[in-house]
C-alpha cells in the first residue's frame, strides 16, 4: 500500500476531499437553475452558453495537466491550490457586473476544478490500504450521482429565497473547511522528483479543446455550421490535436502517456467512461425538460424527478465499489451497462400520455445503469498502474467522460433542437407561422405560459417537443451500446486486497 495508507487521520482527509469533490461536480448545476436570473440582470442572453462552457473548458483541460504535475511535485499542493483558485474565481462570480465578466471567473473556478477533481481522486487511491478502495470508490461515486440531483434543487432554493450570488459565495465556507482538512490532517509522504513540464503539449491539448468546444457552442447559432469562422475552429482543433498527439511522442514527460494505453484495462476503461457519460448526460438533462414541457410540471418537479435516478445510481455505486474486490471489474460494468442500454431503449417510449410512474421507473433503470461507472471504473484506470504515474492515469479518465458529456449532449442538443424545428414547422403548415415565437422549451412551457396557449397551439408544441426528446433518447442508445460492447474487452482483473506493496500491485493484472 501507499506510505500515507497508515494516516491517522484518514477520515477527515476522506471528508475533505469529498467535500472538493461535491463542490466542484456540483457547481455547474447549480448555476444551471440559476441562470434565468442572472440573465435577467446582468443580460447577454445571446452569451449566457459561456458561462457553463468557460467553466467546462478550463476544468477539462486542466485536468491532464495538473494530475501530471501532481505525479511529478506532490499531490496535496495542487488539491490546495485548485481549492484556492476555486473559492477565488467563486468570490469573484458574485461580484460580476456582466456575464462577460461572469464567463471569465467561471473560467478561473474551471482552471481550481481541473486540478482539484482528479488530484483528490489520486490522494484517495494513495492514502488508503487496498482492501478500502473499493468501498471509498463507491463513496467517491455516489458524491458524484449526488451532485447532479442536488446541484438543481439546491440552485433553485438559493435563487428563489436568498439571490443568485449566494450560488457561488456558499463555495467559500465548504471550500475552507475541505482546504483546512487537507492542508493540516493530509501527511503526504511519497518522494516526488522534479521533471521537466511538457509545456508545448499542455499549450497544444488547451487549445484544441478550446478550438473545439467554441466551434460546438456557435455552430448553428452564431454561424453557420459550413461557415469559414466554423470550418476553421473544426481545422484548429485538429491540428492542434495531432500537434498535441506528436509532441507526446518525443516530451521526456508527457501529460498524457502512451506507455499507459498499452495496458488493455486502462485503455477500454477510459472509452467506457467516454460512452457512458454521453449516454447518462443526455437523459439527465432531457427528462427534466420531458417532465416540465411535455408532462406539464413545475421547474421543481422537473428536479425533483431525477431524484430516482441519483438513487439508483447511488446503490450501484456503492454495489460497485463493494463487488469489485470479489469479481472481474468488467463483469461488474457489464452487467450495469446491460440496465443503462435498457433504460435507454425504455425512455425512447415516453409520450404526452406517459404516467410519472412510467417516468420514476425508466430513470431507476438508468441510475442503477451509470452509477457503477463512476467508481469502478477509477479503480480499474490505475490497477497496474505505478504510483508515479496514478495522478495521470485519474485525471486522464475524468478528463475523457467530461469530454464524452460535453460533446454528447452539445451534438445531441443540436440533433434535438433541429428536430423540434422541423416538427413544429410540419405542425403548423410549413413555416411555423401559427405558433408563437419560442427559444428555450423550458421557458415556452413554464406553466403560467402554457395557461396563455390555446389548447390546439399547445397540444402540437407539446406533441413536437415530445417527438424530439424521444428521437434524442434514440440517439443516445448508440453511445449506451458501445459502452456496454467495449465493457467486454475489460479483461478479467479485478481490485486484490491481497496486495501488500505497490510493486505488487502493479503485477497484479490488467493485461
Amino acid at each position: 500500500m501507499a506510505a500515507t495508507a497508515k494516516n491517522k487521520n484518514i477520515g477527515i482527509v476522506i471528508a475533505g476531499l469529498l467535500l472538493g469533490i461535491l463542490m466542484a461536480s456540483m457547481d455547474n448545476t447549480i448555476v444551471a437553475t440559476a441562470m434565468g436570473n442572472i440573465v435577467g440582470e446582468l443580460g447577454g442572453l445571446d452569451k449566457f452558453v459561456w458561462v457553463t462552457s468557460a467553466y467546462m473548458v478550463a476544468e477539462m483541460a486542466g485536468m491532464p495537466i495538473f494530475g501530471k504535475l501532481s505525479d511529478m511535485y506532490g499531490r496535496k499542493k495542487f488539491f490546495v491550490f485548485g481549492i484556492i483558485i476555486f473559492m477565488i474565481g467563486s468570490a469573484l462570480c458574485g461580484t460580476a457586473t456582466s456575464i462577460e465578466e461572469l464567463a471569465l471567473y467561471r473560467a478561473l473556478q474551471g482552471i481550481g476544478a481541473g486540478a482539484m477533481v482528479p488530484t483528490s481522486f489520486t490522494i484517495m487511491f494513495d492514502a488508503v490500504p487496498l482492501e478500502s478502495r473499493g468501498k471509498l470508490g463507491g463513496l467517491f461515486g455516489a458524491v458524484f450521482g449526488m451532485s447532479s440531483i442536488f446541484g438543481p434543487l439546491l440552485g433553485a432554493y438559493i435563487t428563489d429565497h436568498i439571490a443568485w450570488e449566494w450560488v457561488f459565495y456558499i463555495n467559500l465556507p465548504l471550500g475552507l473547511i475541505s482546504v483546512c482538512m487537507i492542508a493540516f490532517f493530509y501527511k503526504e509522504s511519497l518522494e516526488h522528483s522534479k521533471q521537466p513540464i511538457d509545456w508545448i503539449g499542455a499549450v497544444t491539448l488547451i487549445g484544441s479543446v478550446v478550438a473545439l468546444m467554441f466551434a460546438l457552442e456557435l455552430g448553428g447559432k452564431t454561424y453557420a455550421w459550413d461557415s469559414f469562422e466554423i470550418i476553421g475552429m473544426f481545422a484548429a482543433c485538429a491540428v492542434l490535436l495531432a500537434i498535441f498527439l506528436f509532441v507526446e511522442t518525443k516530451a521526456k514527460e508527457p501529460i498524457i502517456s502512451y506507455s499507459l494505453f498499452k495496458n488493455r484495462l486502462y485503455s477500454t476503461s477510459i472509452l467506457v467512461s467516454f460512452f457512458s457519460g454521453a449516454a447518462f448526460i443526455v437523459a439527465s438533462v432531457y427528462i427534466p425538460i420531458f417532465i416540465q414541457g411535455v408532462l406539464g410540471g413545475t421547474a421543481t418537479n422537473s428536479g425533483l424527478v431525477l431524484l430516482p435516478m441519483m438513487l439508483g445510481s447511488v446503490v450501484t455505486a456503492t454495489m460497485g465499489g463493494a463487488l469489485m474486490t470479489k469479481m472481474p471489474y468488467r463483469n461488474v460494468m457489464v452487467a450495469t451497462l446491460i440496465l443503462l442500454v435498457i433504460g435507454s431503449v425504455l425512455v425512447t417510449t415516453l409520450s404526452p400520455e406517459s404516467s410519472r410512474l412510467q417516468v420514476t421507473l425508466y430513470m431507476v433503470l438508468l441510475g442503477l445503469g451509470i452509477g457503477a461507472s463512476f467508481s469502478v471504473l477509477s479503480n480499474a484506470a490505475i490497477h497496474g498502474v505505478s504510483i508515479r504515474q496514478r495522478g495521470t492515469a485519474s485525471s486522464t479518465l475524468n478528463f475523457i467522460r467530461s469530454l464524452g458529456m460535453t460533446v454528447g449532449i452539445t451534438v445531441f442538443g443540436i440533433m434535438q433542437s433541429n428536430d423540434f424545428t422541423n416538427k413544429l414547422s410540419d405542425a403548423f403548415g410549413g413555416g411555423a407561422s401559427g405558433a408563437p415565437s419560442f427559444g428555450d422549451p423550458r421557458e415556452l412551457l413554464a406553466p403560467e405560459k402554457r395557461a396563455e396557449m390555446p389548447a390546439d397551439v399547445l397540444d402540437k408544441i407539446v406533441d413536437a417537443l415530445s417527438s424530439s426528446i424521444t428521437f434524442t433518447f434514440a440517439l443516445a442508445i448508440v453511445p449506451a451500446a458501445l459502452a456496454l460492447l467495449v465493457s467486454f474487452f475489460m479483461g478479467r482483473s479485478k481490485l486484490d486486497p491481497t496486495a501488500e506493496a505497490d510493486g505488487d500491485y502493479a503485477h497484479a493484472g490488467g493485461h
